[in-house]
């Protein structure tokens, strides 16, 4: 008999977090479960962190800032939230 896969298939993720947002969320990494199709903008929504989107947030997704944020995580992604860059 063959198995069929569940319609709500999980990947994992990894979030790192720089910066004063990093001593706010109590540490650097955490690693989530989500839904497949899940998104960063899910992620953001998931930890309440939409307010920061308007303070200048970064985010990297897998290494690429600026990455859009509504395009489906795969397994094994890494999201990365960094605080904005200040010049001198």
């Amino acid at each position: 008999m063959e198995e069929t896969a569940s319609p709500e298939l999980g990947i994992k993720i990894k979030m790192l977090f720089f910066g004063p947002l990093a001593e706010n969320m109590g540490q650097r990494e955490i690693e989530v479960a989500l839904v497949m199709g899940s998104t960063t903008r899910d992620l953001i929504q998931r930890f309440r962190l939409t307010h920061l989107l308007d303070t200048g947030l970064r985010i990297a997704i897998n290494g690429e800032i600026g990455a859009d944020i509504d395009e489906s995580l795969k397994d094994a992604s890494e999201v990365a939230f960094l605080p904005p860059v200040s010049g001198g």
